[in-house]
């Protein structure tokens, strides 16, 4: 069963008519072992209590007092030997009746038909109204023995039919309450497990192993759950290491400031000294500024809603005035820029986008040498641009490559510390990338060089 709906619906029915199998054999059993020959008994006692009556009494008429009788809701058959009988109260369905059994009961022996009446499916027999159904007792009559066979009439049976299928619907609640117990703890444990299981994530405690091997919704919620639960133990190491990595990069140019903020006070230091030591307090300060501004980016993209405004531009002519403004930095260190970049318009968010182009470029201008080239071409179909960034820099590692878009990671470590990077440029510029459903990678070779490749849709989703 694929779904908690039909799981429901089907162990419902199930339980339903269990339930009323096993009340219907109860009730059977109930039947043929105690309301059977108590009924027997109870038409024994009658039909001898018949018989002494009239044996007392032999002066009454017969015929009227068992017709008197019948009306108190009998059925009666009174026979000679000779097997001439007489009918009182209602009719039989069945009037055969075996001769031997006659002459049994003629002979003094008293027939027991109820109680020896053959066992049906269910309690038909209870209310077979057959001759045979009956309880025979002698009777002298006029001086000749007779037979006296009896059993209660249709009205009593109604009766006693009341009471037998009040202890069947007895039975059958009792036991769909039970069973239907049974089988909702069987469904609700599942969720049993998970409410735990949430309790213990709201404490912190993110070991959590659900074992539930359901196809239905409370198989997949749990798995649902599983996944969720890795996924919260993932952010929350990145949150820790996020947190530890921030506190590293602000502890250090901290440190630095107060330690040359320090120096600064003692009097025996020169002017030139002075001087460097506050380019070096001014340089920090920069980078505090760069890096917090950076956690502010990273912030407001992690949020999604809202950021990215989108509108339609010339991607070309953006990628064009990020080199134009760059140029003093690429011409100091006489950087060759070959560039292919035919106009193509999309639908983009143009600041966000500028800041992907001024990461990249600013990245390919400082880690080239002098005199080296960077390439920026742009190439279209009818769905998607491709643009490609490349340098002939100092490159990235092997163990370095996969990374490099990771928050706060740096490949060249002495590098970038003397660059005054904080090793979040990539990382901002994946997810932007990302927020414009596009698609970055990159490809290096250790000393010579770098690629970056972008994909991203020509018009909005």
């Amino acid at each position: 069963m694929k779904t908690l709906y039909l799981r429901i619906v089907v162990t419902t029915i199930v339980v339903m008519i269990f339930s009323s199998l096993l009340s219907f054999f109860l009730s059977n059993a109930y039947y043929h072992f105690y309301l059977k020959p108590h009924n027997d008994e109870k038409v024994t006692r009658m039909a001898k209590d018949i018989q002494s009556y009239y044996q007392n009494h032999s002066s009454i008429d017969i015929n009227q007092y068992l017709s008197h009788i019948s009306q108190l809701g009998y059925q009666m058959y009174l026979v000679a030997s000779d097997g001439n009988g007489t009918f009182y109260g209602g009719d039989f369905r069945k009037k055969e009746l075996d001769q031997n059994i006659i002459q049994e009961v003629v002979s003094g022996k008293t027939y027991h038909g109820i109680n020896q009446f053959p066992s049906k499916l269910f309690v038909t027999g209870f209310f077979d109204n057959v001759l045979k159904n009956t309880i025979g007792v002698p009777v002298i009559v006029d001086g000749a023995p007779h037979a006296l066979f009896i059993r209660p009439n249709l009205e009593v049976q109604f009766g006693e039919m009341r009471i037998f299928f009040a202890i069947l619907l007895t039975f059958t609640i009792l036991l769909s309450v039970i069973f239907v117990v049974i089988s909702t703890r069987y469904i609700v444990k599942p969720i049993s497990k998970l409410t735990e299981a949430t309790k213990k994530i709201a404490k912190g405690n993110y070991n959590i192993q659900l074992q539930v091997n359901r196809r239905d919704e409370i198989g997949q919620l749990a798995s649902h759950f599983s996944l969720m639960t890795k996924s919260l133990e993932q952010l929350e190491a990145m949150r820790q290491e996020f947190v530890s990595n921030v506190s590293h990069e602000i502890q250090s140019p901290l440190a630095s400031i107060q330690g040359f903020s320090q120096t600064l006070q003692l009097e025996n230091i020169t002017e030139e000294k002075r001087k460097h030591y506050l380019s070096i307090i001014e340089d920090e300060s920069r980078r505090l500024s760069q890096l917090s501004k950076q956690l502010l980016t990273l912030a407001s993209l992690d949020k999604e809603e809202g950021i990215v405004e989108k509108d339609r531009f010339d991607l070309s002519q953006q990628i064009k005035q990020v080199l134009f403004m760059t140029e003093w930095s690429w011409r100091e260190k006489d950087i060759a820029i070959d560039m292919e970049l035919p106009s193509v318009f999309i639908h983009a968010d143009q600041k966000l986008l500028q800041q992907v182009w001024t990461n990249l470029i600013t990245n390919s201008i400082k880690f080239s040498e002098a005199g080296g080239t960077i390439s920026v071409n742009i190439r279209s179909d009818n769905e998607k641009c491709y643009i490609e960034i490349s340098d002939t820099g100092i490159g990235i590692s092997k163990e370095d490559l996969p990374h490099i878009f990771q928050r706060f990671y740096k490949a060249d470590k002495s590098r970038i510390r003397k660059e005054g990077s904080s090793g979040l440029g990539l990382a901002i510029t994946k997810r932007i990338i990302e927020l414009h459903d596009g698609n970055i990678h990159v490809e290096s070779v250790l000393g010579r060089g770098t690629t970056f490749f972008i994909e991203l849709p020509i018009t909005s989703n």
